[in-house]
């Protein structure tokens, strides 16, 4: 079972290894470590305010059959935008990609990750900039194209406090939210002159809290970009050597889902 893992591992590395060139790694389980960026759904999973209901698990039978044997099972319930999750490109952009449509090849790649949590710490409404990725590319080269692109605020540290993480708790209410995240003139940047497969946060959205027009996912939706919201661990990735792979559920025609994201990183 390892070597036939390794051997898939191996062939989705070589086809990420196609498509970003110089980029090109190839997953060694045995000198990596697999980091999980997503949070657990549960009863304190934090959805947009605007959302009218949370996750929802129902108990459908739990114990022992009639047939003499333990059996398990629950139904769940859920809407498309809370948790770790994708925002498919037709999320905010007609015509474009749903959820189904995103092709594999591009949840699959090696990722960079790029961190502002000194200046998110001090405003949280920091909004990642094109001189930011500049003193990035400065320290670690130039991002490779057709790369994920990962931003960590260190705001993942505040789940599942919703008015930390949001901050704001009033249901329904989106006018005082606080988070950090992308800019959009930064998203521009890596769509435009890095082409970017995918783009990631470890808060709510790939906009910054206090944004009323959601321009990031207007720019990102357009370009046919996903975006992942709401990861986790960012802080145990380096800034480069990492291959992401973020799988949400295949909701055909949906808007989004919940994702289980991964990194494969060196140890």
């Amino acid at each position: 079972m390892r070597r036939l893992l390794q051997k898939t591992l191996l062939g989705l590395a070589l086809s990420a290894a196609a498509l970003c060139g110089a980029y090109a790694q190839v997953i060694d389980l045995s000198a990596s470590k697999v980091v999980d960026l997503s949070h657990p759904y549960d009863a304190n999973t934090i959805y947009w305010p605007t959302e009218p209901t949370g996750f929802e698990l129902k108990q459908e039978h739990k114990g022992v059959t009639k047939g003499g044997f333990f059996y398990y099972s629950n139904a769940f319930c859920s809407p498309e935008h809370g948790g770790t999750h994708i925002d498919a490109p037709m999320h905010f952009a007609e015509n474009r990609w749903t959820n189904s449509e995103i092709p594999l090849d591009r949840l699959i790649r090696p990722a960079v990750i790029i961190d502002i949590s000194r200046s998110a710490a001090k405003n949280p409404d920091y909004a990642l900039t094109p001189a930011d990725i500049a003193a990035w590319e400065e320290a670690n080269g130039r991002i490779p194209d057709g790369a994920i692109v990962l931003l960590r605020t260190g705001w993942s540290a505040r789940w599942p406090d919703r008015k930390a993480y949001l901050g704001d708790d009033t249901p329904g209410a989106v006018d005082h939210l606080h988070f950090p995240s992308f800019g959009v003139e930064a998203a521009t940047t890596l769509i435009a002159e890095r082409h970017v497969s995918l783009i990631g946060v470890d808060t709510a959205s790939v906009d910054v809290g206090a944004s009323k027009e959601f321009l990031v996912h207007r720019v990102i939706g357009a370009a046919n970009v996903p975006g992942l919201e709401n990861l986790t661990n960012l802080d145990q990735l380096p800034a480069t050597g990492t291959i992401v792979m973020a799988m949400p559920m295949k909701i055909a025609q949906g808007s989004g889902a919940p994702a289980r994201v991964i990194a494969f990183a060196p140890r």
